[in-house]
Protein backbone atom coordinates (compact mmCIF):
# COMPACT_ATOMS: atom_id res chain seq x y z
CA UNK A 1 0.00 0.00 0.00
CA UNK A 2 1.31 3.46 -0.88
CA UNK A 3 2.30 5.71 2.01
CA UNK A 4 -0.42 8.25 1.20
CA UNK A 5 -3.08 5.53 1.51
CA UNK A 6 -1.58 4.33 4.79
CA UNK A 7 -1.71 7.85 6.17
CA UNK A 8 -5.40 8.07 5.25
CA UNK A 9 -5.99 5.19 7.67
CA UNK A 10 -3.74 6.67 10.33
CA UNK A 11 -5.55 10.02 10.31
CA UNK A 12 -8.73 8.20 11.40
CA UNK A 13 -7.06 6.10 14.09
CA UNK A 14 -7.13 6.81 17.82
CA UNK A 15 -3.56 5.53 18.04
CA UNK A 16 -2.16 8.24 15.78
CA UNK A 17 0.45 10.70 17.02
CA UNK A 18 1.84 13.80 15.38
CA UNK A 19 5.63 14.04 15.44
CA UNK A 20 7.08 17.45 14.55
CA UNK A 21 9.98 15.84 12.72
CA UNK A 22 8.43 12.84 10.96
CA UNK A 23 4.73 13.71 10.79
CA UNK A 24 1.99 11.24 11.67
CA UNK A 25 3.30 8.13 13.46
CA UNK A 26 1.77 5.25 15.43
CA UNK A 27 1.52 5.91 19.15
CA UNK A 28 1.95 2.19 19.83
CA UNK A 29 5.07 1.55 17.71
CA UNK A 30 6.49 5.05 17.38
CA UNK A 31 7.04 4.39 13.66
CA UNK A 32 5.57 5.60 10.40
CA UNK A 33 2.85 3.31 9.02
CA UNK A 34 4.30 0.22 7.34
CA UNK A 35 1.34 -2.18 7.10
CA UNK A 36 0.46 -3.73 3.74
CA UNK A 37 -3.33 -3.90 3.45
CA UNK A 38 -4.75 -3.12 6.89
CA UNK A 39 -3.43 -2.22 10.32
CA UNK A 40 -4.08 -4.86 13.04
CA UNK A 41 -4.19 -2.19 15.76
CA UNK A 42 -6.45 0.26 13.92
CA UNK A 43 -9.08 1.84 16.15
CA UNK A 44 -11.52 4.28 14.57
CA UNK A 45 -11.64 7.77 16.05
CA UNK A 46 -15.37 8.57 15.93
CA UNK A 47 -14.68 12.29 16.36
CA UNK A 48 -12.81 12.28 13.03
CA UNK A 49 -15.98 11.40 11.14
CA UNK A 50 -18.13 13.78 13.18
CA UNK A 51 -15.84 16.67 12.27
CA UNK A 52 -15.90 15.98 8.54
CA UNK A 53 -17.62 18.43 6.22
CA UNK A 54 -21.25 17.41 5.76
CA UNK A 55 -22.24 20.40 3.61
CA UNK A 56 -19.85 20.98 0.71
CA UNK A 57 -19.92 18.51 -2.18
CA UNK A 58 -16.78 16.56 -3.08
CA UNK A 59 -15.51 16.91 -6.67
CA UNK A 60 -16.75 14.07 -8.88
CA UNK A 61 -13.21 12.97 -9.80
CA UNK A 62 -12.40 12.51 -6.10
CA UNK A 63 -15.65 10.60 -5.58
CA UNK A 64 -14.62 8.07 -8.23
CA UNK A 65 -11.29 7.59 -6.47
CA UNK A 66 -12.72 7.17 -2.97
CA UNK A 67 -15.59 4.82 -3.77
CA UNK A 68 -14.78 1.12 -4.06
CA UNK A 69 -15.60 -0.82 -7.23
CA UNK A 70 -18.52 -2.48 -5.43
CA UNK A 71 -19.93 0.86 -4.31
CA UNK A 72 -19.53 2.34 -7.79
CA UNK A 73 -21.44 -0.57 -9.31
CA UNK A 74 -24.19 -0.15 -6.69
CA UNK A 75 -24.63 3.55 -7.46
CA UNK A 76 -24.44 2.94 -11.21
CA UNK A 77 -27.45 0.64 -10.89
CA UNK A 78 -29.37 3.54 -9.35
CA UNK A 79 -28.55 6.06 -12.08
CA UNK A 80 -31.18 6.85 -14.71
CA UNK A 81 -29.98 8.48 -17.92
CA UNK A 82 -33.39 8.85 -19.65
CA UNK A 83 -34.75 10.79 -16.66
CA UNK A 84 -31.61 12.91 -16.50
CA UNK A 85 -31.80 13.66 -20.23
CA UNK A 86 -35.47 14.63 -20.00
CA UNK A 87 -34.88 16.86 -16.98
CA UNK A 88 -31.87 18.49 -18.62
CA UNK A 89 -33.74 19.21 -21.85
CA UNK A 90 -36.69 20.72 -19.97
CA UNK A 91 -34.37 22.87 -17.84
CA UNK A 92 -32.44 23.93 -20.95
CA UNK A 93 -35.62 24.89 -22.80
CA UNK A 94 -36.92 26.90 -19.85
CA UNK A 95 -33.52 28.58 -19.52
CA UNK A 96 -33.49 29.49 -23.22
CA UNK A 97 -36.98 30.98 -22.94
CA UNK A 98 -35.88 32.94 -19.89
CA UNK A 99 -32.81 34.23 -21.76
CA UNK A 100 -34.99 35.34 -24.68
CA UNK A 101 -37.51 37.09 -22.43
CA UNK A 102 -34.87 38.93 -20.41
CA UNK A 103 -32.92 39.98 -23.52
CA UNK A 104 -35.99 41.29 -25.35
CA UNK A 105 -37.39 42.98 -22.23
CA UNK A 106 -34.17 44.75 -21.23
CA UNK A 107 -32.73 45.26 -24.69
CA UNK A 108 -29.44 43.76 -23.50
CA UNK A 109 -27.93 40.31 -23.80
CA UNK A 110 -27.03 39.43 -20.22
CA UNK A 111 -24.36 36.76 -20.41
CA UNK A 112 -24.74 35.75 -16.78
CA UNK A 113 -28.04 34.10 -17.72
CA UNK A 114 -25.92 31.52 -19.55
CA UNK A 115 -24.30 30.61 -16.24
CA UNK A 116 -27.73 30.13 -14.68
CA UNK A 117 -28.74 27.92 -17.61
CA UNK A 118 -25.69 25.70 -17.15
CA UNK A 119 -26.31 25.32 -13.42
CA UNK A 120 -30.02 24.68 -13.97
CA UNK A 121 -29.39 21.98 -16.54
CA UNK A 122 -26.73 20.27 -14.43
CA UNK A 123 -28.65 20.34 -11.15
CA UNK A 124 -31.82 19.05 -12.85
CA UNK A 125 -29.90 16.13 -14.32
CA UNK A 126 -28.28 15.39 -10.96
CA UNK A 127 -31.58 15.31 -9.08
CA UNK A 128 -33.43 13.08 -11.55
CA UNK A 129 -30.55 11.02 -12.92
CA UNK A 130 -28.24 10.37 -9.94
CA UNK A 131 -25.50 9.97 -12.51
CA UNK A 132 -22.07 8.47 -11.93
CA UNK A 133 -20.90 7.79 -15.50
CA UNK A 134 -19.20 10.48 -17.60
CA UNK A 135 -22.07 10.49 -20.11
CA UNK A 136 -24.15 12.50 -17.63
CA UNK A 137 -21.61 15.31 -17.46
CA UNK A 138 -20.96 15.35 -21.19
CA UNK A 139 -24.68 15.46 -21.91
CA UNK A 140 -25.19 18.25 -19.38
CA UNK A 141 -22.47 20.32 -21.05
CA UNK A 142 -23.91 19.82 -24.53
CA UNK A 143 -27.46 20.68 -23.46
CA UNK A 144 -26.27 23.79 -21.61
CA UNK A 145 -24.37 25.16 -24.62
CA UNK A 146 -27.17 24.37 -27.06
CA UNK A 147 -29.65 26.05 -24.72
CA UNK A 148 -27.56 29.21 -24.81
CA UNK A 149 -27.66 29.20 -28.62
CA UNK A 150 -31.40 28.64 -28.50
CA UNK A 151 -31.73 31.56 -26.09
CA UNK A 152 -29.90 33.78 -28.55
CA UNK A 153 -32.12 32.56 -31.38
CA UNK A 154 -35.29 33.29 -29.40
CA UNK A 155 -33.94 36.77 -28.63
CA UNK A 156 -33.58 37.45 -32.35
CA UNK A 157 -37.15 36.26 -32.93
CA UNK A 158 -38.35 38.55 -30.16
CA UNK A 159 -36.55 41.61 -31.52
CA UNK A 160 -37.84 40.96 -35.05
CA UNK A 161 -41.38 40.54 -33.77
CA UNK A 162 -41.24 43.82 -31.86
CA UNK A 163 -39.69 45.67 -34.79
CA UNK A 164 -42.31 44.47 -37.26
CA UNK A 165 -45.19 44.60 -34.73
CA UNK A 166 -45.85 40.91 -35.20
CA UNK A 167 -46.63 38.09 -32.82
CA UNK A 168 -43.74 35.85 -31.73
CA UNK A 169 -45.28 32.69 -33.17
CA UNK A 170 -46.16 34.52 -36.37
CA UNK A 171 -42.59 35.76 -36.71
CA UNK A 172 -41.26 32.27 -36.10
CA UNK A 173 -43.37 30.84 -38.92
CA UNK A 174 -42.36 33.60 -41.36
CA UNK A 175 -38.63 33.71 -40.71
CA UNK A 176 -36.10 32.54 -43.30
CA UNK A 177 -34.07 30.07 -41.28
CA UNK A 178 -31.23 30.22 -43.79
CA UNK A 179 -30.53 33.72 -42.46
CA UNK A 180 -30.30 32.69 -38.80
CA UNK A 181 -26.60 31.82 -38.82
CA UNK A 182 -25.53 35.07 -40.58
CA UNK A 183 -27.69 37.11 -38.17
CA UNK A 184 -26.32 35.32 -35.09
CA UNK A 185 -22.80 35.71 -36.43
CA UNK A 186 -23.38 39.43 -36.91
CA UNK A 187 -24.61 39.85 -33.33
CA UNK A 188 -21.87 37.61 -31.90
CA UNK A 189 -19.77 39.00 -29.06
CA UNK A 190 -16.40 37.43 -28.08
CA UNK A 191 -17.60 37.36 -24.48
CA UNK A 192 -20.25 34.88 -25.60
CA UNK A 193 -17.53 32.24 -25.82
CA UNK A 194 -16.64 32.82 -22.18
CA UNK A 195 -20.23 32.59 -20.96
CA UNK A 196 -21.00 29.56 -23.15
CA UNK A 197 -17.86 27.90 -21.83
CA UNK A 198 -18.88 28.52 -18.24
CA UNK A 199 -22.40 27.27 -18.99
CA UNK A 200 -20.98 24.08 -20.49
CA UNK A 201 -18.63 23.61 -17.53
CA UNK A 202 -21.46 24.00 -15.03
CA UNK A 203 -23.72 21.73 -17.06
CA UNK A 204 -20.97 19.11 -16.80
CA UNK A 205 -19.96 19.68 -13.19
CA UNK A 206 -23.44 19.73 -11.64
CA UNK A 207 -24.85 16.78 -13.62
CA UNK A 208 -23.30 14.11 -11.37
CA UNK A 209 -24.57 12.55 -8.18
CA UNK A 210 -22.87 14.27 -5.27
CA UNK A 211 -21.47 13.23 -1.90
CA UNK A 212 -20.06 15.15 1.05
CA UNK A 213 -16.81 14.20 2.79
CA UNK A 214 -18.78 12.73 5.68
CA UNK A 215 -21.02 10.66 3.43
CA UNK A 216 -18.01 9.19 1.61
CA UNK A 217 -16.26 8.35 4.85
CA UNK A 218 -19.34 6.66 6.28
CA UNK A 219 -19.64 4.56 3.12
CA UNK A 220 -16.13 3.27 3.70
CA UNK A 221 -16.84 2.06 7.22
Amino acid sequence: MENTMQLEFCKKCLNRKMDLHTGITCNLTGRKPDFETECPTFKLDESYIENLNDTDEVDHADVLIKLSDEQLQKFKLEQNFPKALTAGLIAGLLGALLWGIITVTTGYQIGYVAIAIGAGVGVSMKIFGKGIDQIFGITGAIIAVLSCFLGNFLSIIGFLANTESLGYIETLTMIDFSQIIPIMTETFNPMDIVFYGIAGYEGYKFAFRTFTEKELEELQQ
